[in-house]
């Protein structure tokens, strides 16, 4: 049961990776810039600074997806009014209306699945769902440790989407 239960796990974040493959395409952008979006969108607004921190970017590569986020009508950049030195980002109308289209009838939906199961049950799913959390967490973190097999090229990751993670 223990190893269903795995396959099912992998199933289930293989199957999200395809949703969020296809909303990237739907954005037009990549995957790395689909979840900045996804930062933001749950922020409200982020500092490029804090935005780096919480998409494990350095600060270069932040800044080249902000502009690019920004030119392609997904991003505003501003100056932050309490230090001017800061760039806080939000997203545009548009960017979060087509996150609404794309992602509010998933919400629905698994809402719909969970409608089915008892608050006991709920409980154990959560209990599960963030352990998994944590151990997805921590062995990014493991594998972020270790050296690398050749140095990546300048201004970018050794293989292209490397940062990607699950959620």
């Amino acid at each position: 049961m223990v190893t269903e239960a795995t396959h099912a796990a992998s199933d289930f974040g293989a199957a999200n990776d395809v949703v969020d493959e296809a909303a990237a395409a739907a954005f037009g952008v990549n995957r790395t810039d689909l979840r900045i979006i996804g930062l933001v969108a749950a922020s409200g607004a982020l500092t490029a600074g804090r935005l780096a921190a919480e998409a494990n970017l350095s600060p270069a590569a932040t800044t080249t997806a902000i502009q690019r986020l920004t030119r392609a009508g997904h991003l505003t950049r501003r100056t932050d009014a309490d230090d001017r030195r800061r760039a806080v980002v939000e997203l545009t109308p548009g960017a979060a209306e087509l996150l609404a289209e794309i992602y509010a009838p998933i919400e629905r939906a698994g809402r719909a699945i969970l409608e089915d199961y008892a608050p006991e049950q709920l409980a154990l799913v959560i209990e599960v769902l963030r352990k998994g959390e944590r151990m997805q967490r921590a062995e990014a973190a493991r594998i972020r440790a270790r050296e690398p097999l050749s140095p990546p090229p300048p201004g970018g990751s050794a293989v292209e989407g490397c940062e990607e993670s699950r959620r």
